[in-house]
């Protein structure tokens, strides 16, 4: 299996994109602060995955990078939070990125809780 195979890259793949195109409306103002960090963020979960899945071999190094993608998610919500109450995205909008964001975070905490099931050998 690639990498590109695993479900949680494919919805954090998709989130990525959808918050990239989202953040395309974003005031010129905030490029250098909200629009680049919610970019930065939101690519950087699928990025951390594809490395976790190629440290399996490393099962302590494969449960870092995962926390990473969980900690870079949380501060994709976090933006996306900024989004909405600056008006710069509408309520549905809102509800629908923190929705998929939600869903990428629980496929990274089921990584998290059974690495076996993704090829991670046990460290005992």
């Amino acid at each position: 299996m690639k990498f590109q195979d695993l479900l949680a890259y494919q919805k954090s793949i998709e989130l990525a994109m959808k918050v990239f195109n989202v953040s395309k409306k974003f005031p010129k103002e905030e490029i250098y602060s909200l629009t680049d960090q919610v970019r930065r963020s939101s690519r950087s979960v699928t990025a951390n995955l594809a490395e976790a899945y190629r440290k399996r071999p490393y099962p302590r190094h494969f449960k870092s990078k995962l926390t990473d993608c969980d900690a870079e998610n949380a501060e994709t919500q976090v933006w996306i939070e900024f989004a909405f109450r600056c008006n710069y995205i509408n309520e549905n909008l809102y509800q629908e990125l923190t929705q998929r964001s939600e869903k990428v975070g629980k496929l990274i905490n089921y990584m998290i809780q059974n690495p076996h099931k993704f090829g991670v050998k046990s460290s005992h």
